[in-house]
């Protein structure tokens, strides 16, 4: 790996995997490095206090790759640390929620949107106070939905258990007229087929879904630009079981999962 031309990519387990995917998709020549802090999940039950001295460890790992950027591919995180992060490195450190609240705002014609995601990240009020300082006359709903990432991490996609909890938790949102909802948690992005299905069924098709994931890798690309038209170089690693982390994990990023390294943080 070309030390000066790695992206750091971490969280606090496979969820940020998603992330990952989607900056390699549209940035195929940047280096990754990803970090999967498993030994110390789950994060949103920990205190801020806590969830900003693992982030520092978790970026003071990536750092020893000489990163030009840090994704902090957790919604947890960025929540609460990313100024205590942009405060101990000199390169560009960005979360999911900014680019999230961006793509909603951006999407939604009547300015009623939804927001999806983990107890931690919706009691956090992050994504609501990022959308109405970008649009104040915007009406947010948000809706905890914590049983979607054991679903995910069991692989109960696409089944009728994950089917009628979608459905308990979207009815909420749908109720208030939303016509946008972001998916406030990495792993969501599993279930955007299965969630289209249902608002098609129920005759809400006109409802945009935001991953983050996807605009956070689009305004990487333009703000690092092309590095050449070489392939970029992956680099795993988890604080946990590397086995169990391919295994749970090859949903989120895919066949070609790379090599996980085992690290002590």
């Amino acid at each position: 790996m070309k030390q000066d031309e790695a992206i750091g990519v971490f969280d606090s387990g496979i969820g940020g995997l998603t992330v990952a995917r989607e900056i390699a998709r549209r940035n195929p020549s940047q280096s990754l490095v990803y970090l999967g802090d498993t030994a110390r999940l789950p994060y949103g039950s920990k205190s801020p206090e806590t969830i900003i001295r693992y982030a520092v460890q978790n970026v003071s790992f990536l750092a020893q790759n000489h990163l030009k950027a840090i994704v902090v591919a957790c919604n947890t995180v960025s929540a609460v640390a990313l100024p205590a992060l942009r405060s101990i490195t000199g390169v560009p450190v960005l979360g999911v929620i900014e680019p999230g609240a961006r793509a909603a705002v951006r999407a939604s014609a009547s300015g009623r949107i939804g927001v999806i995601g983990q107890p931690g990240t919706i009691a956090s009020g992050r994504y609501e106070a990022e959308i109405l300082r970008l649009r104040p006359e915007a009406q947010v709903h948000s809706n905890p939905t914590p049983l979607l990432v054991p679903l995910a991490e069991e692989g109960w996609v696409n089944t009728q258990v994950s089917r009628l909890v979608l459905k308990q938790y979207l009815e909420p949102l749908l109720a208030r007229g939303v016509d946008t909802i972001v998916l406030g948690c990495t792993h969501y992005p599993l279930f955007r087929e299965e969630i289209d299905s249902l608002l098609a069924e129920d005759h809400h098709g006109e409802i945009t879904l935001v991953d983050s994931a996807v605009t956070l890798a689009e305004e990487l690309k333009t703000m690092l630009g092309e590095s050449g038209s070489h392939k970029g170089d992956y680099r795993f690693y988890a604080t946990d079981d590397p086995a169990k982390f391919m295994r749970v994990g090859r949903p989120f990023w895919g066949e070609d999962f790379p090599e996980v390294i085992h690290v002590d943080l």
